[in-house]
This record gives C-alpha cells, structure tokens and sequence, in this order.
C-alpha cells in the first residue's frame, strides 16, 4: 500500500514509519520538526520507498496536495506537551482538532477513504469504570488535550458517516520505548543529569499510571487495521496493569545507579488535567489475537537505557 504518516519524526510515527517500510509498504511522510527528530528518519530516508514533506498540517492547501494515490492515513500529529496545556490554550485545538479537520478534508479531497488515529486514554477524563472500556461512559473532560483527542473523533467519526470513510481509532495509554522525548521519564532523566542527589516529582509519587512499549502499541495498530472491519473502529491499547509513579522512579533510579532523596510537591496529582488513576481494558483488542510482549517495568528500563545511549535528544529536541 502507499501510506501516509502524520507526524512520522516523532516518537511513535518514526517507529511506525520503520515498520511499515519493513513489511513493503510505500511510505509518505509529513512532519513540521516542531518536537520530530531528523535523527529518526534515518533508516527511512535510506529506503527508495520513502518520501519526506516538512510541512505543517495547519497549511490546508499545501497538505491536499501530498494525499493523490494514497490508500490509507495513520495520523499521529499532535501536540505532545499535554501537562502545559492551560499555559497555551489554543495549542491543542490547533495541532489535534484544526489539524485532524485538515487531514479528513485532504483526505475527501482525494477520494483516500482510510485513517488510523492516534487519540488517548484520556478522552475518558477521570472514569468511574476502572480498568476503563471502550463503551465506558464519557464524563466532564479535565484536560484541554483530552478535549481536544475527542473532538478529532467526533470528526473522524462524522465524516466516516457522511463521506463514507473508514477508521481505527485508538485509546493510548503513555508509550514507552526507543525514540521516546517527551514524558515523566524523559523530565526524571534530565533532572537527575543535572543532580543525582535530588529529585523533585509532581504530586505525592503515588499516581497510578500504565504504560505500554512502543513496538507492542504499534503491533497493535497493524493488527487492528488488518482484522477490524467496521466502519468506526475504537480500541484501547495497553497493558494489564499499572503502576504507581514511585515504582517508575525506583526502576529508572535503579537503572541509572543513583539513590535521589525525593521531594514531592503535594496533591494526588502532578498538574492540572492530569489523571490519578489511568488503567484501559484491552479485551476488545486482545480478542483479535494482540498480547503485549513487554510489560511496564520493562518498558521503563528500555526507555532509560535507549536515553542513556541517546543523550543527544536532550539538546536537540524541539519546542
């Protein structure tokens, strides 16, 4: 198939990106290297199968040209600071809503009928049902990012029925892995380089989070795409289980040989939006055949053992 990736310097797009070559596929990619890394690209930008476009999703006339011949979108644009989003408030309708609205007219425009999106567990906001399911009820949103990821299915989902598209909507919980820059591990990292001897972690360390490796997500997608043939099609991806944020902190301080004292700055969450409690139920996806290979302590330990390697993102990653 000739595919399109959105967002494909990033984390989880790169990975993708990777994949989709490897199993034969042609691959256009759009990023505007806002927070994507060239460095990402390379194994891609090697391959004769590969065409790259620097372009930002907000440029609708520029974006409908790039969709001709192509059969199906994996959108993974967004904007990836999610704590700071009441800092910069119309950040999240731009990049997520405006910028879905962009890919489904090009999309249209085209006749591409396909999309596979990336959107979050925490469209659910703070939910009532733990481990939460697809069919689970939406509450108050409590985050502008969270908002933002429902609105961009509504779309998704309205024009599947008005224009007959076809979609794989998908529920994150956080990804792990190789390519990783933004996140609690990543800042934990970085504040440890600076002085090993200290730590300071948002809210009391007893949040609880789960967490999924990035090959096991993207395992996941593919499957899904493959086997699920409705028109609207949502499945939560992650592990069975959690853990609380002191469990992270004790394997990444392990990994690094470090003993920080920690300071905690209060409450039973890191910031405003964010979610104490964050646990999906995967049946749904897992009754197509999908388990996870890797489990979150050992998504964690990957994580900080690709940044060791890697310190270079910390300099060059963007805005």
């Amino acid at each position: 198939m000739l595919c399109l990736v959105t967002g494909c310097a990033g984390f989880v797009g790169s990975n993708l990106v990777d994949r989709l070559l490897a199993e034969g596929h042609s691959v256009i990619g759009i990023d505007n290297f806002s927070t994507g890394q060239r460095r990402f690209l390379e194994l891609a930008l090697a391959n004769p199968h590969f065409k790259l476009f620097e372009l930002d999703l907000l440029e609708l006339e520029r974006l409908i040209l790039k969709f001709s011949g192509v059969e199906l979108v994996f959108h993974l644009a967004a904007n990836a600071d999610v704590r700071f989003g009441i800092e910069h408030p119309r950040k999240d309708l731009e990049q997520n809503t405006i910028a879905t609205y962009n890919v489904l007219e090009s999309m249209r425009v085209n006749g591409v009928k396909k999309i596979a999106f990336s959107s979050t567990g925490s469209v659910y906001g703070e939910s009532p049902l733990i481990p939460t399911p697809e069919n689970g009820p939406f509450p108050i949103q409590t985050s502008l990012y969270g908002a933002s990821k429902a609105a961009c299915e509504g779309l998704i989902s309205a024009y599947c029925e008005g224009f007959g598209f076809q979609s794989w909507i998908f529920r994150f919980v956080s990804i792990l892995g190789e390519r990783y820059t933004h996140g609690h591990i990543f800042d934990f990292y970085q504040k440890l380089k600076i002085d090993p001897t200290h730590l300071e972690v948002l809210g009391n360390g007893k949040q609880r989070k789960s967490y999924l490796y990035v090959q096991d997500c993207i395992d996941g997608i593919m499957l899904a795409v493959e086997k699920a043939d409705e028109k609207v099609n949502i499945f939560n991806l992650g592990v069975d289980g959690y853990v609380e944020v002191n469990n992270s902190i004790g394997w990444i301080c392990n990994e690094l040989g470090v003993s920080p004292r920690l300071d905690y700055s209060g409450g039973d969450r890191g910031w405003i939006g964010d979610n104490p409690f964050i646990f999906l139920e995967t049946k749904k996806i897992q009754a197509l055949g999908w388990r996870p290979k890797f489990n979150i302590e050992q998504g964690v330990i990957r994580t900080v053992q690709y940044l060791k390697n890697n310190e270079w993102v910390f300099d060059t990653r963007g805005g």
